[in-house]
Order: C-alpha cells, then sequence, then structure tokens
C-alpha cells in the first residue's frame, strides 16, 4: 500500500510539472497570469459585453466594427494574443483585413485562404503580427478573429 501512495504520489508531481511546463515558454499554447476571458454562451456566441483592447495592442491596427474581444493573453517575449469574435459574413471580413491593413501601413505576407480559414502575417516599421479568421461551428454567423502581435526591436 505505501510503495503505491509513494507512486501515486510520484505521478501527481510529474503531472504538475507537466503542467507547468507546458504553460511555460515561447509557444505556450494556454492563457499565461495576466490572460483575461469573456463570457460564452454553450454554443460558443459571446454573451458578455467584449473586453477592452489592451493598451498595448497597436492602435492603428484595424479591428472589424463590433468586434467582441472575447480574451487577451500577454505572452512571453512582448507578445500579445487578442480572440475575438466577428458576428459578419466570412468574405466581408475577410476582405476587410486584406484591404484595410495595407491602408494602415501593415503589409501582408505569407498567407493563405481556404473556404473557412485565412490567415496571413503583417508588418509595419514598428508591429509584426498574425491574424486567423476560421467560421466558428459553435456559434452561427461567427467568426474567430484573433491577432497576435509584437512590437519590432
Amino acid at each position: 500500500m505505501k510503495l503505491f501512495l509513494t507512486a501515486a504520489g510520484a505521478a501527481l508531481a510529474l503531472a504538475a510539472v507537466a503542467a507547468c511546463s507546458a504553460t511555460t515558454g515561447s509557444a505556450a499554447p494556454h492563457p499565461t497570469a495576466t490572460a483575461k476571458d469573456a463570457d460564452a454562451a454553450p454554443g460558443g456566441c459571446p454573451t458578455a459585453p467584449s473586453l477592452p483592447l489592451p493598451t498595448d495592442f497597436p492602435a492603428d491596427l484595424p479591428v472589424p466594427e463590433g468586434a467582441v474581444v472575447t480574451s487577451v493573453e500577454h505572452r512571453t517575449g512582448d507578445r500579445l494574443v487578442v480572440a475575438t469574435v466577428v458576428r459578419d459574413d466570412f468574405d466581408v471580413t475577410l476582405s476587410f483585413l486584406q484591404q484595410r491593413l495595407p491602408q494602415a501601413g501593415y503589409a501582408l505576407k505569407e498567407g493563405e485562404a481556404e473556404q473557412n480559414d485565412a490567415e496571413s502575417n503583417f508588418a509595419s516599421p514598428t508591429v509584426q503580427g498574425r491574424w486567423t479568421l476560421r467560421k466558428m461551428s459553435d456559434c452561427t454567423g461567427g467568426l474567430y478573429l484573433t491577432y497576435l502581435t509584437s512590437l519590432t526591436s
């Protein structure tokens, strides 16, 4: 019995260490301690008012009107992830991103678009980043639009 408890304790300790190490590092897939999340309905559509855009989000980076900020995450390396839900047509929102970012001084590069999924890197003299756009299967008429940004040195 004592051997079983010791082995179980060791397994729990290893699981805790693995969980902690999975959230640290430059490509952490999980929110950091400074992340904020908005409420969502069981179907995935936002039910709470939009979170505010963080003060370190580039002020000149275009965001579609009516986008609901659902989470904000500060990652290592001064990277910022802002997740939004847009209630609009996929092609309309894609066109917005492809037209408005260059108009605001952000060059689009290394992007691709498919039927319900699109992404592109972007850069200005002071900011580099990537946006992703995906149709939501759990929110009728909803699109996930996520921005990853970091300041250039």
